[in-house]
């Protein structure tokens, strides 16, 4: 069936009608507002404070807390029918009815409210459930009972419904503005802690609570000193029946432009035991792994892109996997887990890049390089992952966590460039030809060790951390230019050909150690002495062979061939102490010295470079927790920035011949002084939410560009240097609030970053601002199980400014808009709708400024025991407008990109779940 344009949008007013239809009718008119309040007291007749109080009625859900007198108040109460419940630990729940009451005018009283004394500790869990959110330090979670959603959906689709808890198209989940890295269940690691694997194969149903928890890693928790930044993640806590259950899903598809879909998971929980089997083939970009990336999806996305309903992944992909998992005690005192996954993923992206490299050369004399490219590529990537967890319990007092992993990656790729550089008068074409294959095995091994003295608080820790990553490179290009010389009559023409064969050997090994003890002090103080150990050592070989005549053996290029040995060894004591002040405030500060050395030489030279250096460490840090739910952190940090391999080696890299790198052999490592502040604050009562962070960065000796252009040509030239004066400022905030009543959830969130970039430009040090602000708006409804909808809205700004006297700024604007609707029609139909329109302003090429439309709709029929079966069909991208734009600023380069996605298909799919509900459900 094909849709024509005419059809595409009477399909499309036929969704919006049907969803207007379903909208409440408080959406369209105003309702009567009423207002209910009391005094909760105890058998004495004493006012009781902090009591959690509960009102529902026909339309409304809104919870409230008692003052210090014991008064309660709710304003905006809309429906009839009006229940109360109020509940605080020790006392016995009070609940009281008021099913007649339908005055739309007169303020209800509901008097004195008296709580009994609770005899029996087993109520004191059902607790929870009336409580939606409970904030605890570093932890909040979130009681899934208290939420709307449809209870046959997965996790990832009741992930949504959560306040402050985000997820992106392709998967990745956010909480409270930072990625989510890694998921437990039940404080275990699920599949490894893939992100993906635990939200898009758990049925929400199975699900209790789901905390998100700041993580600052194993040492932090146990020492309770923090001392670097949290990462997020996830612990699902099950529900008592389903900690032993077998479940999983089988999934088929195919449809229009050849698109197909097949997967099948099966998943074993056995009372703290998990077993796991899941395998995907598909080419429509739908991951059951995350495959490895920090923040659980394909690429580093930013909240603001939540507007956009477009597939985020470059070119078109077929991706096969297959995964397997187990969690399981060997004893009663070690438990162990571990992950295996292939994945192979066949790439074909085609796209252009616009690149703008400014130089100046004193006042009036400027100079731009400007390079368009149109390029192909095709790529394969296979690779195997290993990842074992062993958790022993030696002894009463002594702890012991072994991590060990293994990895192998065999990639091969093509790549064509058809390429355009002007500077000036002076111009050049080429076509660039690159064909490669790689291998990259790696292994790596944690270790923790606690042990506990029978002194409260007294401990030894000692981590270890190493890792031997090894690249094993052949590369055969091809790079032909003819350069044109129009400052000369006639103008001057000029023919290059560059056809080599390169062979990459690098072997990189490196080793970390961390020994801590940690003595409890007079006061309450705590004391932390440490010493740190890190080493990295560097194998590099590289041979290069000319093959431009391909009828003869190759010639080997000894000035572009290199065998390097580079080294990086650091070594820190130090102390921390940490105080509390009074029940509320926290203080930790600290020093710590670091010597520290780099060393290189090329193979054969009798003297190697040595650059040692000392660094003094401070480090300091408050935690004032005002309020239960309000509190603020500072924190500083201070740590060294080693330099890559390819910013060091001291050999000359033609493979591009239009930009030649040489790197810097007397690099020295950077040091980063980082100040990071933030704050939050809860109003459970108000259904409220804010938080705001400040986090700046200085960096002494930065490694940045050096670049200079070649007299008379467009040939550019870039090595590596270090200088002062780089700092970055970046600051955040999220606020979220619940409007009218629980039904309709707003969340406001922004993002503010500068950097103050440096690069020498023809041996002249110039600074460069780049300033990304972003701004979000977010509206969620639900309206029971008949319709929910979420209204997205995102403008950035991407500002880069110079100091050179022309072009001072080159500013580019972009903007989504982004409305996602669902409707139940009846207990087996499911229709739903997604719409954004993105806008692009000021990018350096007129077809980075376009402004895609993506649509994309579905309906889906449930049917079987349990509703277990589901049939789905959906049209993606309707409009057939999906492109991927983006640009970067570094040092004197702006960079614009367009690359294909995935575009319009029509799929019909069957989701068969296996697994069986309880009769209850």
């Amino acid at each position: 069936m094909k849709l024509r344009g005419g059809n595409i949008i009477r399909f499309i007013l036929l969704l919006t009608i049907i969803s207007l239809f379903f909208l409440p009718t408080n959406t369209f008119g105003q309702a009567t507002k009423k207002e209910v309040y009391g005094i909760v007291i105890d058998t004495a007749g004493n006012p009781l404070k902090g009591v959690s109080v509960h009102l529902t009625s026909s339309r409304d859900t809104l919870f409230s807390s008692t003052s210090a007198t014991g008064y309660f108040h709710f304003g905006r109460v809309l429906g009839n029918d009006i229940r109360i419940s109020c509940t605080q630990i020790g006392l016995s729940i009070l609940e009281r009815s008021y099913p007649l009451y339908n005055s739309s005018t007169a303020k209800l009283d509901v008097g004195k409210l008296t709580m009994f004394p609770h005899v029996s500790l087993l109520k004191e869990i059902v607790i929870l459930k009336y409580k939606p959110i409970v904030y605890k330090q570093d932890t909040v979670q979130f009681n899934l009972d208290a939420f709307q959603f449809d209870r046959r959906a997965l996790l990832e689709e009741a992930l949504k419904a959560l306040p402050n808890v985000q997820v992106s198209r392709d998967g990745s989940v956010y909480a409270f503005g930072k990625p989510i890295s890694s998921v437990k269940v039940d404080g275990k690691r699920f599949f490894g802690g893939d992100v993906l694997t635990a939200t898009r194969n758990l049925p929400a149903d199975f699900v209790k609570s789901v905390q998100v928890i700041d993580f600052y890693g194993d040492e932090a928790t146990a020492k309770g000193i923090k001392s670097t930044e949290s990462e997020k993640i996830l612990n699902i806590v099950l529900r008592e029946d389903k900690k032993k259950i077998t479940f999983g899903q089988a999934t088929l598809g195919g449809g229009s432009a050849d698109r197909y879909l097949g997967s099948i998971g099966v998943n074993r929980f056995d009372n703290g035991k998990e077993y796991s089997i899941v395998s995907s083939i598909n080419n429509t970009n739908t991951n059951l792994f995350s495959f490895g990336s920090p923040n659980g999806g394909e690429r580093e996305r930013e909240m603001g892109e939540l507007a956009d309903f477009a597939d985020p992944t470059d070119g078109v992909n077929k991706i096969s996997s297959v995964g397997a998992s187990f969690s399981s005690p060997l004893s009663k005192t070690v438990n162990a887990s571990g992950k295996y996954s292939f994945t192979q993923r066949n790439n074909s992206t085609v796209g252009n890049s616009f690149l703008q490299s400014i130089y100046g050369s004193g006042k009036g004399v400027n100079t731009s390089i400007s390079n368009y490219e149109d390029y192909r590529i095709k790529s394969v990537d296979r690779t195997h992952k290993m990842d074992w967890d062993f958790d022993m319990k030696l002894s009463p007092k002594d702890q012991l966590k072994i991590s060990p992993k293994l990895s192998w990656t065999n990639s091969t790729s093509r790549t064509l460039k058809d390429r355009r550089i002007k500077n000036n008068r002076l111009s050049s074409t080429g076509n660039y030809e690159a064909a490669n294959s790689t291998e990259s095995p790696a292994a790596a091994l944690d270790l923790f060790y606690t042990r506990s003295f029978d002194k409260p608080g007294r401990k030894i820790l000692y981590t270890f951390h190493t890792d031997f990553n090894a690249l094993d490179k052949d590369e055969v290009l091809k790079d032909k230019n003819e350069g044109i010389d129009s400052t000369v009559t006639p103008p001057k023409i000029t023919k290059t050909f560059l056809n080599q064969m390169i062979r990459t050997d690098n072997e990189s090994k490196n080793i970390q150690s961390r020994l801590s003890l940690v003595e409890p002090v007079d006061l309450g103080g705590v004391l932390e002495i440490n010493y740190d150990l890190d080493y990295t050592k560097i194998d590099a070989n590289r041979s290069t062979f000319d093959h431009t005549n391909s009828e003869k053996e190759p010639i080997f290029i000894d000035s572009l061939s290199l065998k390097y040995n580079y080294s990086f060894s650091s070594n820190k004591v130090g102390m921390i102490y940490r105080q509390d002040v009074g029940k509320n405030v926290k203080l930790n500060f600290g020093f710590a010295v670091q010597a520290s050395e780099l060393k290189g030489a090329l193979t054969g030279q009798d003297n190697p470079a040595s650059y040692p250096n000392v660094n003094f460490v401070p480090s300091a840090g408050l935690k004032w927790k005002f309020t239960k739910e309000e509190d603020l952190s500072i924190d500083y940090y201070g740590r060294n920035n080693q330099p890559n391999f390819y910013q060091i080696q001291p050999v000359v890299d033609n493979t591009n011949t239009q930009n030649i790198v040489v790197g810097n052999g007397e690099l020295k490592s950077e040091f980063a002084n980082t100040i990071v502040s933030k704050y939050r604050k809860s109003m459970t009562g108000k259904g409220q939410y804010f938080e705001a962070s400040f986090a700046y960065n200085l960096v002494n000796d930065k490694i940045v560009a050096d670049r200079t252009i070649e007299p008379n040509s467009t040939i550019q030239k870039t090595t590596y240097r270090n200088t002062d004066g780089y700092f970055d400022i970046k600051s955040y905030y999220l606020f979220t609030a619940s409007l009218f009543s629980d039904n309709l959830q707003m969340s406001l969130n922004g993002n503010g970053d500068y950097y103050n970039n440096i690069s020498f430009i023809n041996d002249k040090k110039s600074f460069g601002g780049h300033i990304l602000i972003t701004q979000a708006i977010q509206f969620r409804y639900a309206w029971n199980d008949i319709f929910e909808a979420e209204l997205n809205g995102n403008y950035s700004l991407n500002r880069a400014t110079f100091d050179w006297p022309f072009r001072d700024n080159i500013t580019a604007h972009s903007g989504i808009v982004g409305l996602g609707s669902k409707a139940y029609l009846g207990k087996h139909f499911t229709m739903g709708l997604e719409l954004s329109q993105k806008f692009n302003a000021g990018y350096s090429s007129s077809w980075s400024n376009i402004s895609p439309t993506i649509i994309n709709a579905y309906m889906e029929y449930t049917f079987g025991r349990n509703n277990l079966g589901m049939l789905r069909f959906q049209g993606f991208d309707l409009m057939n407008q999906n492109t991927g734009i983006s640009r970067a600023v570094v040092g004197n380069d702006i960079l614009d990109v367009q690359n294909n996605r995935l575009a319009r298909y029509f799929m019909l799919s069957l989701n068969i779940r296996l697994q069986k509900y309880p009769k209850k459900s």
